[in-house]
């Protein structure tokens, strides 16, 4: 098994997930105009692949840890694959829908293995943290190629193609895994904690759809307010379940008796609404404020891109050095810094001084902040619960961005500015809850 192999496989992995969650952004229009969608219907094409990502993370992970991270990596793959060839030759709404709902199942399986292989295969600290460097520089460079990569395909071949690249791609990777990989065998036979897994999946899935319902209803409306709370019941059910039913817990409780995995995936629970402030509104300001098309506002972010995966591999060299604490204080003064300043950019703005000086800062910050935490939540993770935390770190960045989202779009009704400020205070925040993390990335 090479080193080199293995991360490669992990981080074009973790590209291709992320990548397929914002590249159908800009092909939206050529996709309701060829298949006829409505325009509810049509924000299931990205919602679908969002809803069941974020809710089958946990069972992804444990799954992992049960049957073995090859096997659940190259089933991810077969299943994202397959669905993205059934995407890219859809005929009708329904039939495209319905494969953006196998694609994020796939893809559920597929992020807390490729964490849980990085997670067992680098233990020693230096390298470890430039593995998981070098993962968190791999996300970001997915989340931001969407709107270059969808515009690119859909102009200069079809909508389609955006879903059908993923084809080769799956299949090269398939055989990395089995080439890279140690054999199938599960690292311990016992039975998956089947109600635990149909609470908590039925909760994230229930909570998260009545969040996205919020973009354009009232908290307080049934279509918003019914999913969340039948959802938080649920999670309610699965904490019982986990305490006092299960015999082999999908979640075991007592994982979060550490600081690095209780703390740090609650940080992580507010990064993913940083990430939503800075890619997201940051995009949506480009265009509606400055009048940039998609794939210009994509090119405007692509500095900041640049400079996350420069700083997340600087900050994975230094991570061994310098400990925890000292890279998420810096990130948190980025954030303060960067969002306040791009709370200030108007219609009437230069996009160099008044956009792309304050987006590097936030991007940097990021690049201190997400790969630093990643790496302190999994470490020192015994190898039969490397999934389960792998799986447990990725739903919180989703729900975080899910929270995040509904929350800066109600937000967003007072403009921009707001937003960013609101995220601007998220800096501070953060830098007083890592006074609860411990010094080590190992402690």
């Amino acid at each position: 098994m090479t080193g080199r192999l293995v991360l490669a496989l992990a981080c074009v992995s973790q590209f291709m997930v992320i990548l397929d969650a914002s590249i159908v952004n800009v092909a939206m229009p050529s996709i309701q105009a060829d298949l006829g969608f409505s325009g509810t219907g049509l924000a299931w094409v990205v919602n679908g692949y969002l809803l069941t990502f974020a809710g089958f993370l946990l069972l992804g992970g444990r799954a992992a840890d049960v049957f073995g991270r090859r096997r659940l990596l190259v089933t991810g793959l077969l299943l994202f694959a397959g669905a993205s060839l059934l995407a890219g030759l859809a005929t009708s709404p329904e039939v495209l829908v319905a494969a953006r709902v196998v694609q994020g199942a796939g893809a559920a399986l597929l992020a807390p293995a490729t964490l849980a292989v990085l997670n067992t295969a680098f233990t020693e600290p230096r390298e470890r943290a430039r593995a998981f460097g070098a993962w968190s520089a791999a996300g970001g460079i997915g989340g931001t190629a969407g709107a270059l990569a969808g515009g690119a395909l859909t102009t200069g071949l079809s909508w389609r193609w955006i879903f059908l690249i993923n084809v080769p791609i799956g299949v090269a990777l398939i055989a990395a895994a089995l080439a890279s990989l140690p054999g199938a065998r599960p690292l311990r036979r016992e039975p998956l904690d089947l109600i635990g897994a149909l609470t908590a999946t039925a909760g994230l899935a229930a909570a998260i759809f009545g969040v996205m319902q919020s973009a354009d209803r009232e908290w307080t409306s049934a279509r918003v307010a019914g999913p969340v709370v039948a959802g938080v019941l649920l999670l309610v059910a699965f904490t019982f379940v986990e305490v006092r039913i299960a015999v082999r817990p999908m979640l075991p409780l007592r994982l979060f008796r550490s600081r690095r995995v209780a703390v740090g995936s609650a940080m992580l629970l507010v990064f993913g609404g940083l990430g939503i402030a800075m890619w997201y509104f940051g995009s949506l300001l480009l265009q509606n404020v400055l009048g940039y098309s998609a794939l210009r506002a994509g090119l405007g972010q692509t500095p900041a891109a640049v400079t996350f995966v420069v700083v997340a591999r600087l900050a994975a060299g230094l991570l061994p050095r310098t400990g925890i604490r000292p890279l998420i204080l810096a990130g948190a003064v980025l954030f303060l810094a960067g969002f306040g300043w791009l709370s200030q950019a108007g219609s009437g703005s230069g996009y160099l001084v008044a956009v792309l000086g304050p987006m590097l800062l936030v991007a940097g910050g990021i690049g201190l902040t997400f790969p630093t935490l990643m790496a302190t939540v999994t470490a020192g993770v015994a190898a039969d619960d490397a999934g389960i935390v792998g799986g447990l770190a990725n739903t919180a960045s989703q729900v975080g961005g899910s929270i995040g989202l509904a929350v800066l779009t109600t937000v967003a009704v007072g403009g921009y500015d707001v937003v960013f400020l609101v995220a601007a205070a998220l800096g501070p925040a953060i830098a007083l809850v890592s006074a609860l993390l411990p010094r080590s990335s190992r402690a």
